[in-house]
């Protein structure tokens, strides 16, 4: 199932790039790997960060980590202190990873993405309510990162989809 909606988040995001301009760089070609540089590497645990996809633009770059999880429907239900703990935590995990991610490029402006794929249905909906993105900004200093949370149906009318995701537009 994940390498399903890997090739389909992989599908979009190349639309995305021929409609907004970039290149697409993928984890699952290992084009995306970031060795960690432990001091003793045999005391390290995790080896390298591997974002799902990297899109470089002239001046952006823009870091996207498919999730399949239901954490988006329920944030789209339920406030933030009415989820489970568990939820909660699952969703911190995402978001201090996809913000790891971003740590990786010097570009001039950043976007860390989190792509939640869901349902055609459940993206209409979220369509007409005006949630299929939710947008944030994290500020270190005078460094900025775009944070997005974004629901990407699983679906072959793309076209649709990517006028949805202009993820150059800040908070």
């Amino acid at each position: 199932m994940w390498q399903q909606v890997e090739r389909g988040g992989v599908t979009v995001f190349s639309r995305y790039i021929r409609r907004f301009g970039g290149l697409l760089r993928t984890g699952r070609k290992r084009e995306t790997i970031t060795p960690i540089a432990w001091e003793r590497p045999f005391l390290g645990s995790q080896k390298f960060l591997l974002p799902d996809l990297v899109i470089e633009q002239e001046d952006r770059t823009i870091f996207v980590d498919a999730k399949y999880k239901d954490h988006w429907e329920a944030l789209q239900l339920y406030r933030w202190l009415d989820l489970e703990e568990e939820l909660r935590e699952r969703h911190r995990d995402d978001l201090l990873q996809v913000l790891a991610y971003s740590t990786l490029s010097e570009s001039r402006a950043i976007t860390a993405c989190l792509a939640y794929p869901c349902t055609v249905e459940t993206w209409a909906t979220f369509k007409e309510r005006g949630t299929v993105a939710h947008r944030a900004a994290v500020y270190a200093g005078r460094r900025k990162i775009d944070l997005v949370m974004l629901a990407v149906p699983m679906t072959d009318k793309i076209d649709e989809i990517v006028e949805e995701l202009d993820l150059s537009a800040a908070v």
